[in-house]
């Protein structure tokens, strides 16, 4: 197995990532925007949910969430189960800003793919669909998906 490859392409992705999904100008730092996109997909969430859902302790998202509501993006409410914790909320403005980011990215991701064909841009979604799912189900905290 290519385990040295992978290791190598995976590094560069995860800098050339960063370099497409260019910070700043507004946009939702990294990690707003992982816990944006995990609040859209799940509802709104405790921060005990949250630490669950990343494997982060709970001082790291107090210090991320409170970020979001200072920037409006994320709003506190009651647990709609009825339990005792106060949950984060996605607002109107996050959702705006989530879907700007959202599709910058997909347009450097365009920009990145213009001579790839269908065939070949679709089986590197399902390659890479499939390693993640595969470090999620090492990990134990899977993504939710549609």
């Amino acid at each position: 197995m290519p385990l040295d490859q992978i290791e190598f392409e995976t590094m560069l992705l995860g800098r050339y990532m960063s370099l497409l999904t260019h910070r700043g100008d507004g946009r939702l730092d990294r990690s707003a925007y992982i816990l944006l996109s995990r609040i859209l997909a799940e509802g709104p969430l405790s921060i005990s949910e949250l630490s669950h859902a990343f494997g982060l302790d709970a001082s790291t998202l107090n210090r991320q969430t409170a970020a979001m509501l200072r920037a409006g993006v994320v709003e506190r409410i009651p647990d709609p189960a009825g339990g005792i914790a106060r949950k984060f909320a996605i607002t109107d403005e996050g959702r705006r800003r989530l879907e700007s980011d959202r599709n910058s990215n997909l347009e450097g991701l365009a920009r990145v793919l213009e001579n790839w064909t269908p065939q070949e841009a679709a089986q590197f979604a399902r390659g890479l669909g499939r390693f993640n799912r595969d470090i999620e189900r090492l990990d134990g905290r899977p993504w939710p998906r549609d």
